[in-house]
């Protein structure tokens, strides 16, 4: 019973999410965005404080240590299991060669790779992972980014990720899984976070910890590197730079 209520609720979350889509979508294209769209930045702040009060709590790194096997390990397995939505995005996307190449990548690394703790997909068979979500299928749609906003325990986003984040869980071909594998799978992503925090703690400890405005600083780093991601190419008002970017791990 609980099952069918819950496949019934993501149907109806999904058609409401389509909905809504296809009415953003029918306004066309908008231009390129630029500078700084921030109308919540009072609530935004609070917010801020909030996810920075628990990154403290929980989360700050040790600049004595970096991160260990363990970590590294488990934000492997997290991101091979984010494929499969990765693959989904890019055919919504009109982009069947990411998701033929992610495709494969999932299947290799989750076979010979050991459920992707080891990435042969890379190393021998020279198919690098192509990085997507929905709110880059908004994009691709035409939707506008919106305002910016902080997300309690997630940060930085716009209101069109934010509402990319609510349909990629929903259209994540893991949830058709058998609900212990499905808990499985997701708490493994859930860790997979927690240990990428781990990995890039001491770039993500210098943004909010030794800016003199970590808001701001994160706010502009977020949007610098989203709009380069979506856009391929640099935009006037900022250089692209991505606080999460580590060599060693390419």
């Amino acid at each position: 019973m609980g099952g069918r209520a819950s496949g019934h609720a993501r149907r109806v979350v999904m058609a409401l999410a389509g909905m809504t889509l296809l009415a953003l979508a029918a306004c066309g294209p908008g231009p390129r965005e630029t500078g700084i769209n921030d109308p919540y930045e009072a609530s935004n702040r609070q917010t801020h404080e909030f996810n920075k009060s628990v990154d403290a709590a929980f989360f700050r790194g040790d600049d004595d240590q970096g991160a260990g096997p363990v970590a590294r390990t488990l934000y492997n397995v997290g991101n091979n299991l984010s494929l499969p939505g990765k693959v989904v995005n890019s055919l919504l996307q009109g982009r069947p060669e990411p998701a033929i190449k992610n495709t494969f990548r999932f299947v290799i690394n989750s076979t010979l790779g050991l459920g992707g703790i080891f990435d042969p997909a890379g190393s021998s068979f020279s198919l690098p992972e192509t990085d997507t979500d929905f709110g880059e299928t908004l994009h691709v749609w035409g939707v506008g980014e919106g305002a910016y906003v902080e997300l309690p325990f997630v940060g930085p986003s716009t209101e069109r990720d934010a509402l990319g984040m609510v349909v990629d869980f929903v259209i994540n071909p893991l949830n058709a899984l058998p609900e212990k594998e499905r808990v499985a799978a997701s708490a493994l992503r859930l860790g997979g976070h927690f240990a990428k925090r781990r990995i890039y703690s001491a770039t993500i400890d210098s943004v909010l910890y030794d800016s003199a405005d970590s808001y701001a600083q994160g706010r502009l780093l977020y949007l610098q590197n989203r709009r380069f991601e979506l856009n391929g190419e640099e935009t006037n008002d900022a250089y692209a730079y991505d606080p999460y970017d580590d060599p060693a791990l390419q």
